[in-house]
């Protein structure tokens, strides 16, 4: 049975740092990276790391601010979140793909085969 946990997620001020967590387990991907939905809007692309050679991708409104990075032997993906902002605020989901970003866009939600339950992070003003 394939499971992503998360954690890590938390209540912080802006400027502040969080990380999370994603343990994965049941299965290898040949990705994983992060969504997150902030309340009203869609489900949007955070960023996602290739397994085979740890090219990484960011959506703009995180770039330079936030880092993925992957622990193979644990099978876990890492999301260091920096100068936080009240915009950031947003329930965050890990996600893993078996697919090849060759033929599926990355920054699309059907890409990717399994979810965690997501983590809530808050930054208050």
């Amino acid at each position: 049975q394939v499971q992503l946990v998360e954690s890590g997620g938390g209540l912080v001020q802006a400027g502040g740092s969080l990380r999370l967590s994603c343990a994965a387990s049941g299965r290898t991907f040949s990705s994983m990276g992060w969504f997150r939905q902030a309340p009203g809007k869609e489900r949007e692309f955070v960023t996602v790391v290739r397994w085979s050679d740890s090219i990484t991708w960011y959506a703009d409104s995180v770039k330079g601010r936030f880092t993925i990075s992957r622990d193979n032997a644990k099978n876990t993906v890492l999301l260091q979140m920096n100068s936080l902002k009240p915009e950031d605020t947003a329930v965050y989901y890990c996600a893993a793909s078996i697919r090849s970003f060759a033929r599926y866009n990355y920054q699309s939600q059907g890409t990717y085969d399994y979810w965690g339950q997501g983590t809530q992070v808050t930054v208050s003003s």
